[in-house]
């Protein structure tokens, strides 16, 4: 591999510097540098970035590649700036035996625009009633650590204490996605007063709470890890915040668009805005942002959920739930947080690489940008602002609620391991 030698970024936002690469490491990194030979990036007045970590990834395959592919969906984490994503277990067959997670590891390590780790699933077909083989998933070549039946609740309490009593003995971890199901039978969209105006079922807060009210004292009982997947009410924050404060082992992440958007946009009927968790009102979406800004909350997740036209171009109740998120997750994070002055980059870094890459296990991501790191880095044009054009994206899906949308941020440039997958903002 040649040396690159980016000339003059902003790292994690600070002053000026350069970054030599060298095959796959991070030789150097100063001022004034020079490396004979070297491909050099001119990057005066962008930011460089450790390449981002997706601790929450719907990749689709195998099963239903009409809406995206291992290979498809991870040439639209690179182009976001992703060097690395975690791969939800809803595929068909659903990703509960060493099987399958091995093979979307293999499928991952074959395209090589990001890493792709397996998530494998508690239960058996996600059906909540029988634990999954979570040792054989854990000791197969994907070593998987993460656990959710995401699409799915958990709702047995018995099943998840010992979901969480089984991963304690390796370090794992279960992801739970906090939906009481009894509570949100024929739930449309968020409970509130625009469910109760436009006559659409509603999603109470109270069934993601309580869920993980129950969650967090089971992993206190047990001393396991329990992860909250897509955080989406003030309610929440406020059960995390009170947990983390006894000791309890849990941590959490929002998605993008729980970060900007409301449910007031369910007003269009447009589906788009049909997701799950659903969108939720203003003072939900502020909380969520002061909980990131103080670290209540993690991560950022982007819960990247592609589906097909037919899927979503339909009247609302038909629609399916779900937001792609891998492409312009950054430029969100931009307009909310950064922008807002409630996050500087560090900041970004932190939440979008380091800390996810602490929690799901991935190795040689969310490192320092400093010498002898592995070389997986983010170049980002902050300056930049434009139209979200979904025609553009490298997914397969469509289904943004920010199209035609005016966002900051873009990602010019990805390395990983010291390869370009994305130079000037095009795949290579």
């Amino acid at each position: 591999m040649s040396k690159i030698l980016i000339r003059g970024a902003k790292v994690l936002g600070h002053d000026p510097q350069d970054v030599l690469i060298d095959g796959e490491t991070i030789a150097e990194v100063g001022t004034g540098l020079t490396a004979e030979g070297a491909e050099v990036v001119e990057a005066e007045g962008k930011v460089l970035l450790p390449g981002l970590v997706d601790l929450h990834t719907h990749l689709r395959e195998p099963g239903r590649e009409d809406s995206e592919t291992v290979l498809t969906g991870t040439r639209a984490a690179a182009s976001g700036g992703f060097t690395a994503v975690f791969a939800m277990a809803n595929t068909f067959p659903v990703a509960d035996t060493a099987g399958v997670v091995e093979q979307v590891y293999r499928l991952g390590r074959d395209h090589g625009y990001c890493d792709v780790q397996p998530i494998g699933a508690v239960t058996v077909g996600l059906e909540g009633r029988k634990l999954a083989e979570l040792g054989a998933m854990h000791e197969s070549a994907a070593g998987v650590t993460v656990f959710s039946d995401d699409g799915k609740c958990v709702h047995d309490a018995v099943i998840m204490r010992r979901a969480l009593e089984y991963v304690k003995a390796f370090g794992g971890v279960v992801a739970q996605h906090a939906q009481e199901p009894r509570l949100t039978e024929g739930a449309e969209m968020n409970e509130g007063v625009v469910s109760a105006e436009l006559g659409l079922g509603g999603w109470p807060a109270v069934a993601e709470e309580s869920i993980i009210a129950r969650d967090v004292l089971l992993a206190e009982h047990v001393g396991s890890r329990v992860h909250i997947c897509h955080l989406s009410t003030a309610g929440s924050v406020e059960i995390v915040r009170w947990a983390k404060s006894r000791g309890i082992d849990v941590t959490a992440e929002v998605t993008p668009h729980h970060l900007l958007l409301t449910d007031e946009l369910v007003r269009t009927y447009n589906p788009v805005y049909k997701v799950n968790p659903p969108l939720r009102t203003e003072r939900d979406v502020l909380a969520l942002r002061e909980a990131l800004a103080d670290g209540t909350i993690d991560i950022v997740a982007t819960d990247h959920a592609p589906h097909p036209h037919e899927d979503k171009d339909c009247e609302w109740a038909a629609a399916a739930m779900g937001m792609v998120g891998l492409e312009t997750a950054l430029s969100v994070v931009q307009e909310t947080m950064v922008d807002t002055g409630l996050l500087t980059w560090a900041g970004v870094a932190e939440r979008m690489s380091a800390k996810p890459a602490e929690i799901g296990g991935a190795d040689g991501h969310g490192r320092p940008v400093s010498a002898g790191e592995p070389a997986n880095l983010t170049l980002v044009d902050t300056a930049y602002r434009g139209s979200v054009d979904p025609a553009g994206f490298a997914s397969r899906s469509r289904n943004t609620p920010y199209e035609g949308r005016e966002l900051p941020g873009r990602v010019t440039h990805t390395w990983l391991r010291g390869k370009a997958t994305l130079v000037d903002g095009k795949l290579t």
